[in-house]
């Protein structure tokens, strides 16, 4: 069975700055072989670096807090039940603007990794 638990998930700080637990995706408890599910984690007043992906399509659902979210020339306010697909290569970034953490889960396929994250200054 491929199973995570949130409780037992052990969270760590990716290349774009924020906390990430990871769910499911290659080597992680849920293993899945061809995409990946992650909880990232962005404090109030607090942003990723702008970045993109050169393989991976990602889709973000914001569970928790507001913010704001960049990709490509384009910017909106996010909340709670917010969705949003992002293309391979487009630059994007989180802006935590709440007064609580602001929750993404972040689906990526192919699954992430750090070889295909580029910061973009």
């Amino acid at each position: 069975m491929r199973f995570a638990r949130r409780a037992e998930l052990e969270p760590y700080v990716t290349k774009d700055g924020s906390t990430i637990r990871e769910w499911a995706g290659p080597g992680y408890a849920a293993m899945a072989e061809s995409q990946s599910v992650a909880e990232a984690t962005v404090p109030p007043g607090a942003a990723t670096a702008a970045h993109h992906h050169v393989r991976s399509e990602e889709i973000y659902l914001v569970t928790a807090g507001r913010g704001r979210l960049r990709i490509g020339g384009g910017e909106r306010e996010i909340g709670p039940g917010d969705c949003a697909a992002i293309p391979p290569g487009s630059v994007h970034q989180l802006h935590s603007t709440g007064d609580e953490d602001l929750v993404v889960v972040c689906c990526s396929s192919p699954p992430y990794s750090h070889g295909d994250t580029i910061l973009v200054p």
